[in-house]
């Protein structure tokens, strides 16, 4: 019962703040609740730390600069890194130019990603256990 309260507030997508196809914002911007874009944004998206924000951009939509937020819903073109702390979507039409920071990700056919994926977790482990097949494979020959 109480984590069906939860779960609706990171799946929705109600939009509190929407930046229409003919504006042109030039500066970072920071939020909380729901951020739509449909027109260009030239500097950083920021949500407010611990926020269940959530970033739609549509194929219409376009950001210059990095981009940090919990929930990002992407159909349009980020120039600059993406990170989120809880999912990101990338639709058919969306083109991410430089690295993505995701805890889970869902990606469709026609989705374009120039730069790396990056699983915070994956990062850690994959590294810890190479030092230590390394470690163990040296010690045993000597």
């Amino acid at each position: 019962m109480f984590g069906d309260s939860k779960k609706p507030k990171s799946s929705s997508a109600k939009v509190d703040t929407i930046i229409g196809q003919q504006t042109r914002i030039e500066g970072d911007v920071h939020f909380t609740g729901g951020l739509h874009v449909d027109g260009h944004i030239k500097g950083g998206i920021l949500a407010e730390a611990g926020s269940a924000s959530v970033l739609t951009v549509s194929e219409h939509g376009s950001i210059e600069g990095d981009v940090r937020v919990p929930t990002v819903i992407l159909n349009g073109t980020v120039t600059g890194d993406v990170r989120s702390d809880d999912r990101i979507e990338l639709a058919a039409k969306a083109a991410v130019n430089g690295d993505v920071y995701y805890n889970l990700i869902e990606m469709a056919m026609g989705a374009a990603v120039n730069g790396s994926l990056v699983h915070p977790s994956e990062k850690g482990s994959s590294v810890l256990s190479f030092e230590r097949d390394s470690t163990e494979q040296g010690a045993g020959p000597d």
